[in-house]
């Protein structure tokens, strides 16, 4: 059963820190493309994306590696 973000007494995973990170930046992109009238900014919206998608067939996230250095738990 799912609980509740305050409810979790364990740090994040690296899975946890990929997805918010990755969501973060699709976002900030996204409205920098919309908000500046710059779609240059979309193309950091593709980058996320392609290495998403690289990440589900290699099982490799480059953000990994800098996460391993700064001791988050796998």
């Amino acid at each position: 059963m799912l609980k509740p973000m305050n409810s979790r007494k364990q740090p994040w995973t690296q899975h946890q820190w990929i997805r918010l990170i990755a969501g973060s930046i699709v976002l900030m992109s996204l409205t920098l493309a919309l908000s500046v009238s710059n779609p240059t900014w979309l193309w950091l919206t593709a980058f996320v994306g392609l290495n998403l998608l690289q990440s589900a067939f290699t099982n490799w996230c480059p953000l990994t590696v800098l996460l391993k250095k700064l001791g988050v738990r796998e």
